[in-house]
């Protein structure tokens, strides 16, 4: 007995509503319990039958009568292609083993249709014929989307599961199907193609004209010419014409260029490549001459040009004595001009290299003229105020001054001319030596810082603008620098002066 709910308990009137309810019920539970029965005694009962189903093996438990009629307790349909062990109307035998073969299905994509079949052929060329799909040798054909041939065989069935199975589950063929496998035929067409010849006819499943030859074999130069042009799609019956170029080799302007044209003169082929030939520029071979294949084209620049060449010839300097300029000066009297011969040539210039030489004309453009230099004669005497007195002088000559006395001349003193200068004086302060080229012997002289002195002697060393200072042998004075040495007067006679005087040593 069902213990009462205190609720229940605390309410009588509720409890025996709710008790009659449940004694309603119970006819109706009863009726479920019985049907529960009966139904799982009549799963429990029928044939067994081992069933297998693409290699999936089950066993099935059905109250069928026949083979044919056992698919509607399992939930696969056949095609009628696939195989069954048994016949459709042969009845059902506890035991009993079922076999079946679902047949391949092909997808077969061609002359612009779709259409599913299935068969049990295995390769490309049996699925055709069975589908009445006639293919030529060029055709292209592809099997899931790879290039294939008629003889390639299909790959195995496989299976794919759906994923929403309407059948009980443990059933391991439901939901699943054969994948269809993906045949497709892609028709060639005829392409008509002139390659510099005769015409010939190929068969092409490219998309494009470039794709059509290239799949071909026919090589291509950037030289060449395609009509219509690559890019453009193939069409049964399209036209091809090629127009070959031919390989040159072009030399001009210090470079050599081998290239590709399609013209058929040497003079079309530079102006194709932007070469200009003008003036004296020569060809080789000529411009009207017909290409060849490796023909070599050899441009050589030339050029004319008029050169001048000049001979030149030195101007002479003469020196001229001028009466009216003083001693000691000189000035240009006349200017010197070279002398200028003229010779003009013919230069012929072939890739900047000289190659002849042609005289055309010769000339003298200028006359030589000798350049004539006075000195002057003139004698003038100044005055020069000293602080031994004021001295008259005809000549102021710049020399380097050096000091002697008689043991420092170099002479030893057991020669018998120790002590005695050239002109036989002897030696004391107030002589001085000098080249007689330059200031006459005898002569008087007047040096600042030494005062005057008498040209009586001469030296080994003392030549051009020297002059050597005589001192006793106790008050000797070292000397070495340029002073300006002053010839005094009166002059000598005009025969005896050296207008001009040597222009060494030089005062540095």
């Amino acid at each position: 007995m069902l213990p009462v709910p205190v609720e229940l308990a605390t309410h009588p009137a509720t409890f025996w509503h709710r008790l009659q309810v449940l004694r309603g019920l119970l006819p109706l539970l009863a009726v479920l319990v019985i049907a529960g029965s009966i139904g799982w005694g009549y799963s429990q009962s029928g044939a067994v039958v081992t069933l297998t189903v693409d290699g999936q093996v089950e066993k099935v438990r059905t109250h069928r009568a026949t083979v044919g009629t056992l698919w509607d307790d399992i939930g696969l349909t056949l095609g009628p292609l696939d195989r069954l062990s048994h016949d459709s109307s042969a009845p059902l035998t506890p035991g009993m083993n079922v076999t079946v073969q679902r047949a391949r299905h092909v997808v077969i994509e061609a002359d612009g249709r779709t259409q599913e079949i299935s068969t049990w052929n295995e390769t490309i060329r049996d699925v055709l014929a069975a589908a009445h799909i006639g293919v030529n040798p060029y055709d292209q054909l592809w099997l899931d989307g790879t290039p294939a041939g008629l003889d390639t065989i299909l790959p195995p069935v496989a299976f794919r599961s759906s994923s929403t199975p309407h059948f009980p589950l443990g059933r391991s063929w439901v939901g699943r199907e054969p994948v269809p496998v993906a045949l497709k035929v892609r028709r060639a067409v005829p392409l008509t193609v002139q390659d510099a010849g005769t015409p010939f006819t190929l068969y092409t499943t490219a998309s494009t004209v470039g794709e059509a030859l290239r799949a071909q074999g026919i090589i291509l130069y950037l030289g060449d010419a395609v009509e219509p042009s690559l890019g453009v799609r193939v069409s049964a019956g399209l036209h091809v014409v090629i127009q070959r170029s031919r390989p040159v080799v072009l030399v001009a302007d210090g470079r050599t260029l081998r290239t590709r044209t399609r013209q058929t003169t040497v003079g079309d082929a530079l102006a194709e490549k932007g070469i200009a030939v003008a003036g004296l520029d020569r060809v080789t071979p000529a411009l009207s001459e017909p290409l060849g294949d490796n023909t070599t084209v050899r441009l050589t620049r030339a050029r004319e040009a008029i050169e001048i060449e000049q001979d030149v010839v030195p101007y002479d300097t003469i020196l001229a004595p001028d009466d009216n300029l003083e001693i000691d000066r000189q000035q240009v009297s006349q200017p010197g001009a070279e002398g200028i011969t003229n010779w003009r040539y013919r230069v012929l210039y072939e890739d900047g290299q000289r190659v002849s030489k042609t005289l055309e004309d010769t000339w003298v453009a200028q006359e030589p003229m000798t350049r004539v230099i006075s000195y002057g004669r003139k004698i003038v005497i100044r005055e020069l105020a000293t602080s031994e007195g004021t001295f008259q002088y005809w000549r102021k000559v710049r020399m380097l001054a050096t000091s002697y006395s008689a043991s420092t001349a170099g002479v030893s003193p057991t020669n018998p001319h120790y002590g005695y200068t050239r002109l036989g004086l002897l030696m004391r302060g107030g002589i001085v030596a000098v080249d007689p080229r330059v200031v006459n012997l005898g002569s008087s002289v007047y040096v600042p810082g030494y005062g005057s002195g008498f040209v009586g002697d001469t030296g080994g060393a003392i030549l051009g603008r020297r002059i050597d200072l005589g001192y006793d042998e106790d008050n000797l004075i070292n000397w070495y620098r340029w002073v300006d040495v002053y010839l005094l007067a009166p002059p000598p006679p005009s025969y005896q002066i050296r207008y001009l005087l040597p222009n060494w040593p030089r005062e540095r």
